[in-house]
């Protein structure tokens, strides 16, 4: 018992360890940096700066007549509505796959997979968008958005609808609801920690989504924010501490959403995992 208690003690320990190494330490040099003059913070060190800069995030705030604002609610509208859209598909694709156990529901269930392994092809996207006539415009990106994470949106649904007894649908249709009824009324209520999970998963992967704004949605007016460190690059090549402070004020807000929320994450996706 006292063995066991040692080696919980110490996996503690280097769990700790490794969280500071790999996030607080990067995390701190960041933002010591952007609190520094532009000749200190060229130099790339841990110090803490002699005088404390704060004008460096006003200055990005106003960059190009206030682009981080533009940026932030370009990013808001995409992740809520992305958001919004993953899990009302991802919540009925999730049980009509789980409860049919037909040949087709299996041969489906395959081809969405697949998603999570084939990356998306940029040119024949593009190609689409454009023939639809959506391409550079924020209905677009939340379809690319939608569809490149719906395979693990199902995946997570359908893992969690495992775990609800189909009893509970049995007696739901011998008092007359139909499919739908049996849906929304008895399964939707019950699957508030999946919804949590996915919320966040999705709000995160969207909001710091970069690769996809920059081929699917370019031009100034439809900036997002991870998009500004790309364009600030230019400018401020040389001033490591409007970069750092970038980087700061768009790595903030999904933090704190993750600090907060992370043990709705993790409940989440275990529950999910016990049948499957």
């Amino acid at each position: 018992m006292k063995k066991e208690k040692r080696m919980i003690w110490i996996g503690d320990i280097l769990g700790v360890i490794v969280t500071v190494i790999v996030f607080i330490i990067p995390f701190y040099f960041m933002f010591v940096n952007s609190l520094k003059s532009q000749q200190e913070a060229n130099l790339l060190n841990i110090a803490w700066p002699s005088e404390l800069h704060f004008e460096n995030y006003k200055a990005v705030f106003s960059y190009a007549n206030y682009q981080l604002l533009t940026a932030y609610k370009n990013s808001i509208i995409l992740t809520l509505f992305t958001v919004i859209g993953l899990i009302f598909t991802g919540a009925m694709a999730g049980y009509v796959i789980q409860r049919r156990n037909d040949r087709i529901m299996k041969t489906i269930s395959w081809v969405i997979m697949l998603g999570l392994m084939i990356p998306a092809a940029i040119l024949p996207t593009i190609n689409l968008l454009q023939k639809l006539h959506i391409y550079k415009t924020m209905f677009g990106m939340v379809m690319v958005e939608i569809a490149l994470q719906t395979p693990f949106t199902i995946m997570l649904f359908r893992g969690y609808m495992a775990s609800i007894p189909t009893e509970l649908e049995e007696a739901a249709r011998i008092d007359g609801c139909n499919p739908w009824q049996v849906f929304i009324q008895i399964i939707n209520p019950l699957l508030k920690p999946i919804r949590a999970t996915v919320i966040i998963l999705t709000a995160v992967t969207t909001f710091n989504d970069f690769t996809n704004p920059l081929y699917f949605l370019p031009g100034a007016e439809n900036t997002t924010v991870q998009l500004t460190l790309y364009n600030y690059k230019g400018q401020f090549s040389s001033s490591y501490n409007m970069l750092f402070a970038d980087i700061i004020l768009i790595t903030i807000p999904m933090l704190i959403l993750f600090i907060f929320f992370n043990k709705r994450i993790v409940d989440g996706m275990v529950a999910g995992s016990v049948k499957g």
